[in-house]
């Protein structure tokens, strides 16, 4: 949190606060909501959740050196503190997102959000990258991209970066409109429109509703960049801002031509309008569903008027975040490891790259995926039957619905439903073989990493 320091009446006025209690340090430096990770001089803003009350750490938080407590509750004694001015508000929350807001707008950089249902955080690290040659990026780091991740991520910029790249996730209506008043992205992106959240959106025809919340505050000079290969993205028209669709077919202003996918990346013609060959780009990361990704990034970039071969180059610099696609040499045999989270798209993306990789036979280890309410069953079982149709040679799968795998699968012979991390574990170091190719894929609470570790 670097712009011009800001003074104690701004930022009480920012998060509609009162000053409880003022102290004569006046100086701040980073925002924190974690006592554990708070260094001197931070603003310590006591968030309370289910499960926790950060207003009860507020003495722990001075101590250690808070320039600034923001509380909602008066749990604690002024006689312990230790220089540290109190401002009270109604809702911590609130104020985060308040404050985050206040201090966004006093930024000179460009942002781009990046929403979807899958391929948020693979989209972010290529638009990071594309971008790279000529700018100064930064991209949301992890999981931080929900209504108190976002505002820490918004008070890491400065104005010594050109763009920020942000992730927006969601899991009902008007928290990406939250995201985006906080945000005030120039460009947006959306990756597809799958069904994850349905159980509480109920419809596809919701979730996209909520996604384009991203665009509640654009005006004729803003862009949406989207995956014209989803039917409803595909299917969108809108006139309040700039629409570019990007996809394989020549009905997409930005599409590909001669593909070619690697174990280890994929080619591609980049082609605008009505251009004859376009630009061949090479990126290192495997699927064909990357070369949508890697479009919108590409639009983004173009937007922000890189030429061409600026784009590429930049694609050169990417940095993917963990436990998406990584491909793991074990020796005898490799690993491909997925298990960051899953849906049903993310899941058939991983099984497409499997079957475009060197093996002698491929074995899929699949979880449960999550938020998929009424649809649930139905996901599952085809997730299996596209197992079965890839020629995936086993499957081995755990959580609460193998039911609905093995029904999907449809080969006996082939198909195991384990207990436990530990028992997939011990089943796979006695059946793998050389030559064995195993995709590791669920949602991220399954923590599937750790059955990789114990068979590495």
């Amino acid at each position: 949190m670097d712009v011009e320091r800001l003074g104690i009446e701004e930022i009480t006025a920012a998060v509609g606060g009162s000053i409880y209690y003022r102290s004569d340090f006046k100086d701040h430096n980073e925002v924190c909501i974690d006592t554990r990770k708070l260094q001197q001089g931070d603003i310590y803003i006591a968030i309370k959740g289910e499960n926790f009350n950060g207003n009860k750490f507020v003495e722990e938080a001075s101590q250690k050196g808070a320039s600034i407590c923001i509380v909602e509750e008066i749990a604690f004694d002024v006689k312990n503190l230790k220089e540290s001015t109190i401002i009270l508000v109604a809702d911590t929350k609130k104020a985060l997102r308040e404050l985050a807001k206040f201090y966004r707008s006093r930024l000179r950089l460009k942002v781009i959000g990046v929403t979807g249902s899958t391929g948020k955080t693979t989209t972010k690290d290529l638009i990071a990258a594309a971008l790279s040659s000529r700018y100064k990026v930064f991209k949301t780091k992890g999981n931080f991209n929900n209504e108190i991740g976002l505002p820490l991520m918004i008070f890491k910029l400065d104005n010594s970066f050109d763009v920020a790249v942000l992730e927006m996730g969601m899991s009902n209506f008007g928290e990406i409109h939250n995201l985006a008043d906080i945000a005030r992205p120039d460009i947006a992106v959306i990756t597809n429109i799958g069904i994850s959240h349905i159980e509480n959106l109920g419809s596809r025809e919701n979730i996209l509703k909520a996604k384009l919340e991203i665009t509640d505050f654009f005006g004729k000079s803003n862009t949406l960049i989207v995956n014209g290969e989803d039917d409803l993205l595909g299917s969108l028209e809108d006139e309040r801002y700039i629409l570019v669709k990007a996809g394989f077919g020549e009905e997409f202003y930005l599409h590909s031509k001669n593909i070619s996918l690697y174990e280890d990346g994929i080619e591609y013609n980049v082609v605008k309008g009505n251009e004859a060959s376009g630009i061949r780009v090479r990126i290192d990361i495997p699927g064909k569903h990357n070369v949508l990704n890697s479009l919108l990034a590409y639009g983004c970039g173009n937007i922000l008027g890189l030429r061409n071969e600026e784009i590429c180059s930049g694609f050169k610099n990417l940095e993917a975040t963990s436990m998406r696609l990584d491909i793991i040499n074990c020796g005898k045999f490799k690993i491909i490891n997925d298990c960051y989270n899953a849906s049903p798209d993310s899941m058939k993306a991983a099984l497409e790259v499997q079957t475009h990789m060197e093996a002698k036979r491929r074995i899929a280890v699949l979880g449960t995926m999550r938020e998929l309410g009424h649809e649930s069953y139905n996901a599952h079982k085809e997730v299996a039957e596209f197992a079965r149709e890839k020629g995936i040679d086993l499957l081995i799968v755990l959580g609460e619905y193998g039911n609905a795998y093995k029904e999907g699968f449809q080969r006996d012979k082939d198909f195991m439903h384990m207990d436990s991390a530990e028992g997939a574990a011990e089943l796979l170091k006695g059946i793998i073989k050389e030559g064995d190719l195993v995709l590791f894929k669920a949602s991220r609470a399954m923590k599937f990493e750790s059955i990789i570790e114990m068979i590495k």
